[in-house]
């Protein structure tokens, strides 16, 4: 046999074992959505837990009695302050940890994590100014260890198909937000009332990285494309008042309180291509979920959430049954579904996954495709530039919305490399 036969075999026998190797994540924030990723991964053969981090004690032990009742060790708990992350993240031998705390908090959390050799899957957003932004960009750069919205990119996978298949022909413009009424949520102190505190200091397009999830892969945003540039204007905010005098009465603190966030938001994006994006953001008014829609230039799609919906409609022009009417989206789910979730076939858990987002019996799609990816030594399907080039909307909308909605240069995240990277693809 050849030397460099030989070479070949013994860097296989080494390579083989580290595809199967435990991978080993922190969880820093294991309240209603961090205890959803806590349950999930916990369905993944070979995922280890060896740490949490919460200074909620209750969802502390909670979370440790979840880790012992899967079968896996007693895990480290880390509550000393609101900065004892910074001592998980120098202790701890990991792959990763997943940040799931208030929003002020995943800057720090990921810096920090990146900082001491782990990789940060990020609940969105991953920032909330420009600067952090580029902070994020330059570790990444400097350390090889990526902070990710790791769990968003798998919302309209279908469509995105559709899109690369060309069935919309060229894609000119997509609508949608996040339009989702949270008023209770937000004063509800068991819940998340850190979104009042935004809506209390901020007024801007707050929430932009799930709708993000399905028009970025949509407009080949980072791959071909670039946003260039926004405008934003938000109405007057009287909604969050008007709720705090009905339900807890006018001596309220909150009843008169002025409120910075805007009622309704509308953000206007354009692309270096001439592609468009509006972007709606409402929490705080009385309303059933937000739509989302894709216009190209040999079609239309339409559903009442940035996700696939049995009440979908499509009209693809020349191929419709009746001209300039919508047609329901079922068919044309089925012929294009898109591979990767063709061939996702999870074995089913033997309990529904718990926290919030949580009752599917299957592992969730975002999270076989990361224990993937760091198996691989990859990043994740939703990369860094991608991560915050999404979140940086709040920001520079927010600059646009006290400006009268002057438009504002969108900062190009990659340097230029948005020319060249190749399109958004799942393999």
């Amino acid at each position: 046999m050849s030397t460099s036969t030989d070479r070949r075999s013994f860097l296989k026998s080494l390579q083989a074992p580290r595809r199967d190797r435990p991978i080993k994540i922190g969880f820093i924030g294991v309240g209603g959505r961090g205890s959803f990723h806590l349950d999930a991964v916990m369905g993944i053969e070979g995922v280890e837990v060896p740490c949490l981090c919460d200074i909620n004690n209750r969802n502390l032990y909670g979370a440790k009695r979840w880790v012992e009742e899967s079968g896996r060790p007693t895990p480290r708990l880390y509550n000393r302050s609101e900065t004892d992350f910074e001592r998980l993240c120098e202790e701890e031998d990991l792959d990763a940890v997943l940040c799931a705390t208030p929003w002020e908090w995943h800057v720090p959390v990921a810096l920090s994590a990146m900082r001491n050799g782990k990789h940060a899957i990020v609940e969105v957003p991953v920032v909330l100014t420009v600067d952090e932004g580029w902070q994020i960009i330059e570790t990444f750069e400097s350390t090889g260890k990526w902070a990710t919205l790791g769990v968003e990119g798998f919302r309209s996978l279908n469509v995105t198909n559709m899109v690369h298949q060309g069935l919309f022909g060229d894609v000119r413009h997509a609508e949608g937000g996040y339009v989702h009424d949270l008023r209770l949520v937000k004063f509800d102190p068991e819940r998340e009332p850190w979104r009042l505190h935004h809506s209390v200091k901020r007024n801007g397009n707050q929430y932009p990285d799930h709708p993000m999830s399905a028009m970025m892969p949509q407009l080949d945003i980072n791959h071909g494309d670039r946003f260039e540039y926004l405008v934003s204007m938000s109405s007057k905010a009287v909604m969050l008042n008007e709720f705090a005098r009905f339900f807890y009465g006018k001596e309220h603190p909150y009843a008169t309180k002025p409120m910075a966030q805007g009622d309704y938001n509308v953000t206007l994006i354009r692309t270096a291509s001439g592609k468009m994006v509006t972007l709606n953001f409402d929490t705080n008014t009385p309303h059933p979920r937000g739509f989302y829609r894709l216009q190209g230039t040999k079609g239309v799609w339409w559903s009442p959430h940035y996700v696939e919906t049995p009440e979908s409609r499509i009209y693809i022009d020349g191929r419709s049954p009746e001209t300039d009417q919508w047609e329901p989206a079922a068919k044309y789910l089925v012929e294009y579904e898109h591979p990767v979730l063709k061939h996702y076939n999870p074995a089913p858990r033997r309990n529904a996954i718990r926290g919030h987002g949580g009752s599917s019996r299957r592992t969730p799609i975002e999270w076989d495709r990361i224990i993937r990816a760091l198996r691989a030594n990859k990043m994740p399907d939703w990369n860094v530039y991608d991560s915050v080039t999404s979140s940086a909307i709040a920001p520079l909308s927010e600059q646009s919305v006290a400006t009268n909605g002057r438009p504002v240069d969108f900062p190009d995240f990659t340097r230029g490399s948005w020319k060249t990277a190749p399109r958004w693809t799942l393999a």
